[in-house]
């Protein structure tokens, strides 16, 4: 995008009057003819009022100073007033206006003869200007003199002779600016715009210096330098310099600038000398020498700067001022200058664990890089003549190279410092911390031996090998390997990893890790084919190697990989390959047109996917082109398009339709066939689901009208050149597309189409009034032609739509429409229209109010509206009329304006009397009139209008304060709801005539009572009793009358009133006068009577400041979560507003409420009237509000006293917890946890992380248990924060990790903190005593430490190491408790690094005992365990673990086989002896282990053993059979593991004794155990083994398993198994094993036929709804069954049982597929019907009979309109099944969309009536089910307002499925099959039946249509559209009816 330069303001010059006398009589005297006609311009440029004239009248005035000559012209007066009216001009005029310029340019003409009289002049004015006080002109007078030296010779030449003076000035200035900035506290915006002046005026006095060098150096070498004056200003400018970098309230761009500034004096008083670089690194390393280095005076104006008291980060801004402003490049450098460069880098490294802001963290970065450059440039001698060059590498300083060669100290810290900060959350600092990186490797090629080929050079060579290790989840690795790629080439990379193509193709997938890798991927193969080029230097022969490791890869990736796996290929990878090698297009489409469809896997896009991504990514890039006769060079078909359009999977969707609509070239015109593809692609695609699906839809279709117009415009402009004929008939065909277009659009808007669908449509046409406009012209296109009245209507109708986003969008989209069609100017239904609004404003259901609230906002923009206002105000016989405009002031403003103002009025009208109503009577409120609809239709009003041009000024500010009024007024109405201990509660419901007497008694009774029986049903309001009869005490005999009171209303109207109600309006009123009053303050100007009488603003500062204090109060005591929620929403508006008001006072609200509620948390108590209970209710969002208030740009003075404050408050104080002291400590914790979750906070929140960490685990050892609570809340808050949001499933992910260098280099308090928290907490754990010690902190230490890992890049020599924290969690492991110990050992795995994992695993296991003895301790034995436990399981899954072949130094078998007797029943321990079994499992079952091989044999063959002699497989007693000891179930699963193992899972590492029948029986007895743990774990493990070598199973035609198992002993115990679990995994293990080896079923001795099993497992599936993995299992194995019975048994053979039986299941299919089943249930429903279709559903036999077969049908295509899309997905699996034979031409095969499914699945379905010769059954059940149920639904019709009753309407469960459209589907197709089959013979008694249901239908919507009222579209929506519903399908049936009558 080209930013247009912003043009500067040109301004006249305006002088006083006395002024301007005073030029004009100098200009005036007399002088030579051409002093006075140069006088002349003078004058009458500084008369002109025109700025431009002005500048064209001093234009010329410089050329005729140029013409004057010496000899012509005397220096009279009257050319000295000339000189110094310009002179006068140049120093008032600001710096931007361009006057100003030509002014300069002006003086700059003049003579060289009149130069010096030039200066003079000049420098006379500015001298005189710096001489004032006034601090008003300061800016300016900077501004000025900046001006002078920007390319203005006499400027220059000025401030040379004033240097003394304009640096006294500055040092004025600053003086001023630092002690102004102690009194902006809370002022940020007069607080910006001072540190905008300061950093100017120190830039400005830095340029003064710099530019003026020479003088400065002349008068440093006079003798009495010291005592000169510019010597002490000088001086005290650096005092100024050294007050602002120790002043932590300025901005870092001022300090840093200004540590610039302090070298650059520095520098300049001091010249070049070697002592510059000695006195900055002093400063640097805050040291005054001994001796006479540092000069007295430079001691005395920095003091400040040599406190070893000063801030971290002076020593940072002072680094950066070194090297900034001394000379390190094209020179040699003195050892004094090469110490200072290498003392540089140390400072800023010393600082990484000290600061703490982010901010200063990027500093510290951008710093280390522009050191790094720096160093480049010092040590590279390429500059040099090749003649010196030899030479100089031998003298190059040795200092140097040594300290900055690869491996030295510096360059390990450095490289320390990267590895700490690669994954920081700055992008910044991550961008400067791989440009550090870099430069390293450039300073280490300079510096090493290996300069001519950097892959020999060992230092690299390690480093690469050093970076590929690592883990991929960290993001800095990726940059660094580029680094690496550009400096070694990418063939040096693949040889040391070859598949590093493919993992980083496969690490696409992940949003997070995607741009690294592409960039990555993208530097490899751009390198790779530079390399292979230079190698093969004939032509294209490198191609096919280049194409073999890239291109091969991706497209295997393309098309098996999961689509969420291959999505950022699309948008990251695959645009960039195209661009480096355009010609691999047409290899990628050759490789996947040859590509067998198979490779398509679940959930993969297959090759057709894979296709359509890369020609959409080739067409995005231009590599490929369409044109009329052929579609993108005939690379693909047109068959294969239709068929991408409609593919199952939306990203193949979205691809084919991206391949239709991007182009290159905008202009670039549509042809016939891409029109027509999107005609194919449109209609089935508007109801997706995904809201990622629709915004593609939405801007790939945008992309193609932008094309459609663009190409329009250009054949338009043609044909008025020349016309043509060809381009008409684009024209035209362009005209004919757009209208079908909007048409199909228009016409899915019907009732009861669903929220995708209407979405969709109203998204799209909004694009078509965008670029085209609905005119109705003859210019364009004239679209507004084919919008319809009743098209309009559809539109309008959407605005009773339950979705707020459609609202929105039809509201926008009538306001575009013809207003004809929309028809709002007829005044009749703008009055209709208008009263169903004010209507809907006063309604109880919710949304009701939204609704009304955009009918008003489309009705503001009608001319007639306050004549329908004054209509409907008659019609209710009301005498109040809207006050009455004066016409001066209507004329003035907008029809908008007054519409707005009169709705408002009449709102607040309307709303005074409800708040009376309510006053009066809260329940009666909540029942006819709740306040919440009239206060959100005035709120939506108000914003439509434009606040900063009123015209109605005084009719506004009324309105204003009196909705401040009225809002107070429902506030205090509700507020006793939301307010009270227990606002959820419910009503009293109980029958005293004591709780009707008023609301406050009411009120009262809503306290919390003991017994339920207190609350009974709603409450009844009655009208038939006044408000005076109510007021009266009821008969004792009354007592259980239900309570009534009036309603106000004289309608008779009764209302029930529940509990939701009272709270939902209490609630809600809450939210929208919040709401009203936050878009007060925000949006209307600020009204000052006192100060601005004149202003244009509406709200005054008193109202303001009212309702910040509201908000306070609302904020500070709400306890209803709604409530306060939505105050803070209000009230962030009005701090938002606060400081950007002009007001001074208003500005320091803020702080000043900050400090308020602070000082009030802090002496709270538990009598105070802040919530301590709901997280602190509203008192942390009253603070959230008010520090997001703090501009980020900011001191951040406001954070940072609140955290410390808070911290301090979060802390447990040190005289034990009393109620005093908990409550605000209560309050500080739950604040805490609110900052830390803020975003807008962002990184300013960082540096108090770790006090709020302390704060949470110390908060665990307080014996208060909100205290522990509020503790547990900001510990996990603080652990995402720290760690990030979890990104998966996995709890332990490295994603949510951290290196403990990064960790405890960013938070560097918490190294000691958590130290020595371990160490207390391991100092209580003894299990020894036998005594349960559980230290508080201990769970939270060691989360936290899990969380942690070392990294191979860190060495060992690093100051925060995680060493001293493996023995104190080693010694948690002794704990008594489980879960302590459990933590213990995930925790200690991060701290051990990979390559000494079996080193450690032995030094753990060398601590176990190798004999059973008395003294032994068991949670010891236990601890231990299992930290080597997870210490080998994470070896072992450790993709980086050290090859086998380096085992043999740590073989763990000698440490292991004395202690095997703890597996055996020596260990009486049955966890224990478990967990040892776990670890033989591990050992056992594994490769590579780090055992020998040899070892690793036997200790299989004891292992076997111990196994063998278990209780498990050889129980010597029934105490053995039946364990029932503590640690019973775990032993025998960790025997069961080893079984599996054994038997199922690794068999072939095992030798076992008679192999096959030795499993075989070792699996049957686990099946056969009594404990169902085993027997589940057991048929899991056979269950994954089965579905693993499925597939290769059919290939090879072998057995799933090495050995034959019995079959008979699965089937016997699908029969007899009791545990639904168990049963569901045997029945899957079943469903997955051919059928032919389970039949015939065994049971034992007996044999079962296919019937009989059947009947089993159908009552099975009746009764096992109880749960849904054991249904969904029998229902699997059911069908294979059925289908297995109707193939082999012709249907006439089938006995009546087995009919019985096929019609059970049919039944059951059938409730499977019901919309209230889960969607497990239904899923599984779907796979048996796909799987049905050739054999059931298609067989030509018909084998369960057309009436069995047909409710099959009718159950898929239920479940393809199912609101689930993965229902509806697996039944549109059912095309891929279709028989060959009944494939239609045109239609699509393979797997297509649910909605094209669907229209296929009815197609065929008539297509196989005719087959079946059974047209008539086929033909009486579609019209059956056009007819559909609702006729069932609609007997309630005379009474349509019962649900009244109910606050929410309860709509329709699906909210996917369209029954209009499924109607008309059938319809269509029905309508084909009658025109084949002409006599269908459908019989008359079945017509007559059809006939009459038809017939009630419509008699029944006839009458519901009547019942309803006037526009029932907006009042009565859901029964308009069923009644809706049930007339179109009614008619569309009698049409059938009829043709076949």
């Amino acid at each position: 995008m080209v930013v247009k330069k912003k043009t500067p303001k040109v301004e006249a010059v305006v002088l006083d009057y006395v002024k301007l006398k005073s030029l004009t009589d100098s200009l005036s005297v007399e002088g030579d003819s051409r002093s006075i006609e140069l006088a002349q311009v003078l004058k009458d440029s500084l008369s002109s009022p025109d700025p431009v004239e002005q500048i064209q009248l001093i234009s010329k005035a410089g050329v005729m100073l140029e013409q004057l000559r010496e000899d012509e012209s005397s220096t009279g007066p009257l050319l000295h007033a000339c000189l110094s009216t310009l002179a006068f001009l140049y120093t008032t005029l600001p710096a931007k206006n361009p006057l100003k310029r030509a002014v300069a340019s002006a003086l700059h003409s003049g003579p060289d003869w009149l130069e010096e009289k030039t200066v003079g002049w000049l420098s006379e004015c500015l001298s005189s200007s710096l001489s004032s006080t006034n601090t008003d002109h300061f800016s300016h007078l900077t501004d000025s003199i900046t001006s002078c030296l920007d390319g203005f010779k006499i400027g220059e030449k000025c401030v040379h002779r004033l240097l003394t003076e304009v640096l006294q000035f500055f040092q004025r200035t600053l003086n001023y600016y630092v002690e102004q900035n102690r009194g902006l506290a809370g002022r940020h915006v007069a607080q910006a715009q001072l540190m905008q002046s300061c950093l100017a005026v120190v830039k400005a006095s830095m340029l003064v210096v710099q530019r003026s060098q020479e003088p400065i150096s002349s008068a440093m070498l006079s003798a009495s330098s010291d005592q000169s004056d510019l010597h002490q200003v000088l001086c005290g400018l650096l005092n100024c310099y050294t007050c602002i970098l120790t002043d932590e309230e300025f901005l870092q761009t001022v300090q840093s600038t200004a540590g610039m500034a302090v070298v650059l004096f520095i520098r300049s008083i001091m010249g070049n000398g070697d002592d510059v670089p000695v006195i900055v690194a002093g400063l640097l390393q805050c040291s005054v020498d001994a001796g006479d280095t540092v000069p007295q005076w430079l001691r005395l104006s920095c003091a400040g700067l040599y406190d070893s008291s000063r801030p971290a980060a002076v020593a940072l801004y002072l680094s950066h001022g070194a090297l900034a402003m001394l000379s390190w490049r094209g020179k040699t450098h003195s050892p004094q200058t090469e110490k200072l460069l290498l003392l540089i880098p140390e400072v800023l490294l010393s600082l990484d664990t000290r600061v703490k802001e982010s901010s200063t963290v990027m500093v510290v970065a951008r710093v280390l890089t522009l050191w790094s450059g720096l160093a480049v440039d010092c040590v590279q001698v390429d500059t040099c003549p090749p003649l010196l060059r030899s030479s100089l590498d031998d003298t190059c300083p040795p200092l140097l190279r040594s300290s900055l060669v690869g491996g030295s100290p510096l360059i390990a810290r450095l490289h320390h410092h990267i590895y700490a900060h690669w994954e920081h959350p700055l992008d910044g600092v991550r961008h400067q911390t791989r440009t550090l990186f870099q430069n390293l490797l450039k300073i280490h090629q300079h510096c090493s031996d290996h300069k001519s080929d950097p892959t020999t050079d060992p230092y690299i060579s390690q480093l690469t090998r050093d970076l590929l290790a690592l883990e991929w989840h960290m993001k800095g690795k990726y940059g660094t390997l580029a680094c690496l790629v550009e400096h070694l080439g990418a063939d040096y990379l693949l040889k040391l990893d070859g598949g590093l193509p493919s993992r980083l193709l496969g690490l696409m997938g992940d949003q997070t890790l995607a741009p690294y890798a592409s960039d990555l991927l993208e530097k490899l193969f751009v390198s790779h084919k530079a390399q292979l080029c230079v190698r093969f230097r004939d032509g294209h022969a490198w191609i096919d190697g280049w194409h073999k490791v890239w291109v091969t890869p991706l497209l295997q990736v393309l098309c098996t990989a999961r689509l969420d796996q291959t999505t950022y290929i699309l948008d990251y990878f695959l645009p960039k390959l195209l661009r480096c090698n355009p010609s691999s297009l047409s290899h990628m489409v050759q490789a996947l047109q040859e590509m067998p469809s198979c490779t398509e896997g679940a959930g993969s896009r297959g090759a057709l996917g894979a296709l359509m991504t890369c020609l959409r990514a080739a067409r995005s890039q231009g590599v490929l082109r369409s044109d009329e006769e052929e579609l993108w060079g005939g690379l693909v078909s047109l068959p294969l398009m239709r068929q991408a359009l409609v593919h199952k999977h939306d990203q193949v969707r979205m691809d084919a339709l991206g391949l239709l609509c991007e182009s290159h070239r905008s202009t670039e015109k549509l042809s016939r066939k891409e029109m027509e593809l999107i005609r194919h692609f449109l209609p089935f695609n508007l109801n997706s689901q995904s809201p990622g699906v629709r915004q593609q839809t939405v801007s790939l279709l945008k992309k193609l009208l932008c094309r459609v117009k663009d190409s329009a415009q250009l054949l338009q402009k043609r044909q008025e050149q020349h016309e043509n004929d060809r381009d008409q008939q684009v024209l035209n065909m362009y005209q004919e597309f757009l209208c079908w277009f909007c048409e199909t659009l228009f016409q899915v808007l019907h009732p009861g189409a669903s929220f995708s669908r209407c979405l969709m449509a109203l998204h799209l046409l909004l694009l078509i009034a965008e670029l085209f406009t609905f005119n109705t012209g003859s210019v364009g296109f004239a679209l507004g032609e084919s919008v319809s009245v009743a098209h309009a209507q559809a539109v309008l109708y959407c605005l009773a739509n339950n979705f707020l986003e459609v609202k929105q969008l039809a509201c926008n989209l009538l306001q575009k429409l013809p207003p004809a069609a929309v028809r709002l100017q007829e005044p009749e239904r703008l009055q209709s229209l208008l009263q169903v609004a004010l209507n809907l404003s006063t309604s109880t259901k919710p949304f009701d109010s939204v609704t009304a609230a955009h009918l008003l906002n489309l009705l503001l923009h009608q001319p007639g509206l306050q004549d329908a206002l004054l209509g409907c105000i008659q019609e209710q016989n009301i005498p109040l009329r809207p006050p009455a405009l004066n016409q001066s002031q209507v004329s003035e403003a907008s029809t908008l304006e007054q519409n707005t103002l009169a709705v408002v009025q009449w709102l607040m009208i309307c709303l005074k009397e409800e708040i009376l109503k309510a006053e009066s009577s809260l329940l009666q409120a909540s029942a006819c009139c709740p306040l919440y609809g009239r206060a959100h239709c005035i709120t939506a009003v108000l914003q439509q209008l434009n606040t900063g041009s009123l015209a109605l000024l005084s009719q506004w500010r009324a309105v204003v304060s009196e909705l401040i009024g009225l809002c107070y007024r429902m506030s205090d109405v509700v507020s006793p709801v939301v307010q009270s201990s227990s606002p959820e509660g419910l009503i009293p419901m109980d029958t005293e005539s004591e709780t009707s007497a008023d609301l406050q008694k009411i009120l009262q009774e809503i306290q919390p009572r003991d017994s339920n029986d207190f609350f009974t049903s709603a409450r009844e309001l009655d009208p038939s009793e006044t408000s005076h009869n109510s007021e009266q005490k009821e008969p004792e005999n009354e007592v259980h009358k239900q309570q009534i009171c009036n309603t106000g209303g004289s309608d008779g109207e009764a209302y029930r009133v529940t509990a939701q109600m009272v709270l939902v309006c209490c609630w809600r009123t809450m939210k929208e006068v919040s709401m009203l009053l936050g878009h007060l303050c925000q949006s209307m100007n600020l009204y000052c009577p006192l100060t601005h009488p004149d202003s244009r603003g509406v709200i005054t500062e008193d109202q303001v400041e009212g309702v910040g204090k509201y908000f306070r109060e609302q904020l500070l005591q709400s306890r209803h979560r709604g409530a306060f929620e939505l105050a803070y929403v209000g009230f962030v508006r009005l701090t938002e507003m606060l400081c950007r008001s002009g007001s001074a006072t208003l500005q320091q609200l803020p702080s000043h409420w900050l400090k308020e509620v602070l000082e009030e948390v802090k002496s709270s108590d538990p009598s105070s009237k802040l919530c301590a209970t709901r997280r602190s209710a509203g008192i942390p969002f009253y603070i959230q509000a008010l520090l997001s208030s703090e501009p980020k740009s900011s001191s951040c003075g406001l954070l940072k006293m609140t955290m410390r404050s808070l911290t301090a408050l979060a802390m447990p104080s040190n005289d034990g917890a009393t109620e005093s002291s908990t409550v605000p400590q209560v309050h500080a914790l739950n604040i805490l946890r609110a900052l830390y979750r803020d975003t807008r906070l962002g990184e300013n929140i960082v540096p108090f992380v770790s006090e709020g960490m302390q704060a949470a685990i110390l908060g665990f050892t307080s014996p208060v248990w909100a205290v522990r609570n509020s503790s547990t809340l900001l510990f996990s808050t603080l652990i995402t924060r720290i760690f990030g949001v979890k990104k998966g499933k996995d709890e332990h992910s490295k994603k949510n990790r951290m290196t403990g260098r990064e960790f405890f280099t960013r938070f560097p308090a918490l190294y000691p903190f958590l130290l020595s928290q371990l160490q207390e907490a391991a100092a209580s754990v003894n299990s020894d005593s036998g005594q349960v010690k559980l230290h508080p902190s201990l769970f939270l230490l060691l989360l936290v430490l899990g969380r942690l890992y070392p990294s191979p890049m860190d060495g060992s020599s690093s100051p925060l190491g995680l060493a001293p924290f493996m023995p104190l969690i080693i010694r948690c492991g002794r704990s008594a408790v489980y879960r302590t110990r459990e933590m213990a050992a995930r925790a200690l795995v991060p701290f051990v690094l990979v390559t000494q994992v079996p080193s450690t695993i032995q030094t753990l296991l060398e601590e176990l005992p190798e004999v059973p003895g008395p003294g032994i301790q068991q949670n010891h034995i236990h601890g231990t365990l299992l930290q080597v436990l997870s210490l080998l399981r994470s070896y072992l899954t450790d993709t980086h673990r050290p090859q086998s072949e380096n085992t043999e130094d740590c073989d763990l078998s000698s440490a292991i086989f004395p202690r095997l007797w703890l597996a055996t029943r020596r260990n009486l321990c049955l966890v224990t002896r478990g967990a040892f079994l776990d670890l033989l499992g591990c050992l056992c079952g594994c490769i590579p282990v780090p055992v020998s091989e040899s070892p690793l044999k036997k200790l299989r063959e004891e292992t076997l053993h111990i196994l063998m002699a278990s209780e498990l497989v050889a129980p010597q007693g029934p105490d053995d059979i039946d364990l029932s000891v503590p640690g019973a179930t775990q032993y025998l699963q960790s025997l069961a593991h080893i079984a599996i193992s054994v038997c199922v899972e690794s068999p072939h590492l095992w030798e076992c004794p008679e192999a096959d029948g030795f499993q075989r029986d070792l699996l049957e007895r686990l099946l056969q155990c009594p404990h169902y743990e085993v027997r589940l774990f057991a048929l899991e493990q056979f269950l994954k083994r089965l579905q693993r070598t499925e597939d290769k199973s059919q290939h090879c035609g072998q057995g799933p398993l090495p050995f034959e198992l019995s079959v008979s002993s699965l089937t016997s115990l699908a029969l007899h198994e009791t545990y639904p679990a168990c049963q569901a995994k045997v029945l899957q293990v079943l469903a997955v094993l051919p059928l032919s080896s389970l039949l015939p079923w065994r049971d034992g001795m007996m044999s079962l036929s296919c019937q009989e099993v059947l009947e089993h497992l159908l009552t099975l599936l009746e009764t096992s709804t109880y749960s849904v993995e054991l249904y969904c299992a029998t229902l699997s194995l059911t069908s294979q069954l059925v289908v297995h019975l109707a193939e082999s048994t012709p249907q006439q053979e089938l006995s009546e049982a087995a009919v019985v039986c096929l019609s059970r299941w049919g039944a059951l299919v059938l409730q499977s597929c019901g919309e209230e089943q889960p969607a497990e249930v239904k899923l599984m429903s779907a796979e048996v019907l796909v799987k049905a279709v050739p054999t059931l559903l298609t067989a030509p036999a018909l084998p369960l009979g057309i009436t069995h077969t047909v409710a099959l049908w009718k159950c898929l295509f239920t479940l393809l309109q199912d609101e689930d899309q993965d229902v509806r997905d697996g039944a549109a699996d059912f095309t891929c099944y279709i028989p060959i034979s009944l494939h239609n031409t045109g239609v699509a095969t393979g797997a297509v969309s649910p909605p094209v499914a669907l229209e296929m699945g009815v197609g065929l379905l008539c297509q196989l009536f005719q087959m079946w010769d059974h047209v008539a059954a086929g033909v009486v059940n579609l019209i059956e089910w056009l007819l559909g149920d609702e006729q069932l639904d609609t007997h309630c019709a005379e009474a349509p307002d019962l649900d009244e009753e109910f606050l929410f309407e309860k709509g329709d469960l699906n909210l996917w499925a369209e029954p209009l459209l499924w109607a008309r589907m059938l319809h269509g197709h029905l309508s084909a099959l009658l025109r084949v089959a002409y006599s269908p013979g459908v019989r008359a008694t079945e017509l007559d039946r059809l006939s009459a249901i038809a017939n009630s239908n419509f008699l029944t919507a006839q009458s519901s249509m009547k019942a309803l009222p006037a526009l029932f579209q907006f009042s009565a929506t859901i029964v308009y559209g069923k009644t809706t519903l049930l007339k179109e399908r009614t008619s569309l049936a009698q049409s059938l009816l009829e043709t076949l009558g």
